[in-house]
């Protein structure tokens, strides 16, 4: 279903609306005065697990939920919003973020209340200068207006707020390689547990939400946990700001509701392919989702459906491939932006990027046979579940969906590269493919 009125984008376009007056002017702020002043922190907690918010980061894992396990007691205990947008075809908290501040600092006070958490920390992608000085403007402004410091609008809850630029790093976007990087360490994921709700930033309890999960928590505590159930699925509650990339008309961000048909976003909003092409592939949720094909299209765009289909939503960033993209290339780019990335602490991310993109480049060269495409399935199942952080995954996951939905393509792949660098085909003279290896090798 579409959204039959827009939530987190409804002012996105109103002028001005990056400062504290026009901001105020539209109502905001006023859930902040109702979370400090007319509520207990126990029941911000309970309304913001009871909407059935989950993160829009990428795991999905409930807001309420994840903010219940911040330990009570009088400790010092941290907020650290996820700005670290570095999964590709992801736009949507950039746009958020540089149009939207207040709603974002308003959404941190209010998660703050949740956790009794007294200083907060927005880690922001390296390359986002821009959104970054719009957010030092309007931190400076709620801080003026007494939105931020020592008791706040005269209530017990105070809270520091710092704006902290990352970078560059991909590796930073993963939650404890970003607690490291603001520690001052190299960006490093820890191993866990211990999870950060527990010990986290300067070994304090710590909650970590992204962007638009935040920006979400105002709305709740303004219209009631009822009112965000309205729209989206059982399961997956609420709207979804979608960014769409890749081979379509009309990239862009666009906000829906969960359950929305896939189909719907990909032709209806965002146009579709260009004239003559078609859809071959795309990613539900950013480069490190499984890809699914065309007729997957016909799918509801929510949390489970997406994992029933053997991919994930993830950030919300869907990338469309058309079927003028050998899958080879595809491959390619992205497990060497995967290699680039990874961090290295970790044997099978570290090994196992750097061999997908040596066997990918042996395809792409003529030098492989088809037994090679066995042999890079098996490091991608080797690879998941088998590193420190989410990573090395984020590579094997899409590579492995391309092997098993696409493997005819590799394999036709194969044979023309082999004969485009001179070898003998493989079904030369009836042998196997191991004879004619050896036939190109003498």
């Amino acid at each position: 279903m579409a959204l039959s009125e827009l939530r987190l984008l409804k002012n996105i376009n109103e002028p001005g609306l990056a400062t504290i007056e026009v901001y105020e002017k539209l109502g905001g702020y006023r859930a902040m005065r109702k979370a400090l002043l007319e509520m207990e922190p126990e029941e911000v907690l309970h309304e913001l697990e009871g909407s059935g918010l989950r993160g829009r980061g990428g795991a999905g894992f409930s807001m309420g939920k994840k903010a219940s396990f911040i330990p009570k007691g009088r400790m010092d205990k941290y907020l650290c919003c996820n700005a670290d947008e570095s999964e590709p075809g992801t736009f949507k908290d950039r746009l958020l973020m540089q149009k939207n501040p207040h709603l974002l600092i308003e959404g941190i006070v209010i998660g703050a209340v949740a956790a009794d958490a007294n200083k907060a920390f927005i880690y922001i992608r390296g390359e986002y200068e821009l959104q970054a000085e719009i957010l030092e403007r309007a931190v400076a402004e709620a801080y003026d207006r007494g939105y931020l410091g020592d008791r706040i609008l005269g209530s017990e809850h105070s809270l520091s707020l710092v704006v902290h630029p990352g970078a560059g790093a991909y590796i930073c976007g993963e939650e404890t390689g970003l607690l490291d990087s603001l520690e001052g360490k190299r960006g490093n994921p820890r191993l866990k547990p211990p999870f950060p709700a527990n010990q986290g930033l300067y070994q304090g309890p710590t909650l970590i939400n992204n962007v638009e999960t935040l920006c979400n928590a105002p709305l709740i505590i303004e219209h009631g946990a009822d009112w965000f159930k309205s729209v989206g699925t059982e399961k997956s509650a609420g709207s979804k700001v979608v960014s769409v990339s890749g081979d379509v008309r009309r990239p862009g961000n666009y906000e829906i509701e969960l359950g929305m048909r896939a189909g719907d976003i990909v032709y209806g909003l965002a146009g579709g392919p260009p004239e003559g092409r078609r859809v071959k592939c795309w990613f539900p949720g950013g480069s490190s989702a499984p890809v699914l094909t065309e007729a997957d299209l016909d799918l509801g765009y929510d949390f489970e459906t997406m994992a029933e289909a053997g991919s994930m939503l993830g950030s919300g960033a869907i990338i469309v491939v058309d079927d003028s993209m050998p899958i080879v290339s595809l491959a390619l780019r992205l497990a060497e932006f995967y290699r680039h990335e990874s961090c290295g602490k970790c044997t099978p991310c570290r090994e196992g990027t750097n061999w997908t993109v040596k066997m990918l480049e042996r395809i792409d060269y003529g030098e492989a046979t088809p037994a090679d495409l066995d042999v890079m399935a098996d490091v991608q199942t080797n690879i998941i579940g088998n590193c420190l952080c989410v990573l090395g995954d984020s590579m094997a996951m899409p590579i492995g969906s391309m092997i098993e939905k696409f493997r005819p393509e590799f394999e036709a792949h194969i044979e023309e590269a082999r004969l485009r660098h001179g070898g003998l085909p493989l079904r030369a003279h009836g042998g196997r493919a191991d004879e004619a290896v050896g036939s190109h090798a003498a």
